[in-house]
């Protein structure tokens, strides 16, 4: 079935959209929990994987405002939490990176190609390392000289793979959410 057998279906029928739409982003979020825990050879870097739920997180907060970026990094940060342990959450810093990847929408210097999704996606990896060393700081159960080194080893690793294997995600579900885009928010 092509894209616009799929776009003729939907015009044909108005509530086919909304459940394909919902279908297909719900699905899009299980292959990234389901990619999360995989190493694959050439997907990681010193056992580090990309954050696959981070670049899901981009790549639906880069055309929506900042509360709707905010809500699906805290959704995706519960999902990751529920898969690994709760302390520290995924919640609080897929919830940062998802309220500020929608604020960037603003800049005018944020284009939507391969090198302005690929940096987004570095910067917000490396942000969203820095809040989880920041709360295994506050827990208080390893030393801070522990913490921040290895902090620089996983942030670097996480940002490089995640910004690299970027354009899987995001590219796909931008044409998708495009696509399925209601006539009248054009």
């Amino acid at each position: 079935m092509t894209l616009r057998a799929i776009e003729n279906f939907v015009d044909t029928y108005p509530i086919a959209r909304s459940v394909l739409n919902v279908a297909v982003t719900v699905v899009s979020v299980w292959l990234c929990l389901v990619l999360l825990p995989l190493r694959f050879p050439g997907m990681e870097l010193a056992g580090i994987s990309p954050n696959w739920l981070l670049i899901w997180v981009v790549a639906w907060s880069v055309k929506r405002v900042v509360w709707q970026g905010a809500m699906a990094g805290f959704i995706l940060g519960l999902l990751q939490d529920g898969m690994t342990a709760p302390e520290p959450t995924h919640a609080l810093s897929l919830m940062i990176v998802g309220a500020l990847t929608a604020s960037l929408q603003k800049q005018k210097y944020v284009q939507e190609d391969f090198i302005s999704v690929a940096l987004i996606v570095f910067l917000m990896a490396v942000i969203s390392e820095t809040v989880t060393a920041l709360q295994f700081s506050f827990i208080g159960d390893r030393s801070l000289s522990e913490i921040w080194t290895y902090h620089q080893f996983v942030a670097l690793s996480s940002a490089i793979l995640s910004s690299l294997w970027a354009p899987v995600v995001y590219f796909p579900l931008n044409r998708w959410w495009e696509t399925m885009r209601m006539p009248d928010q054009s």
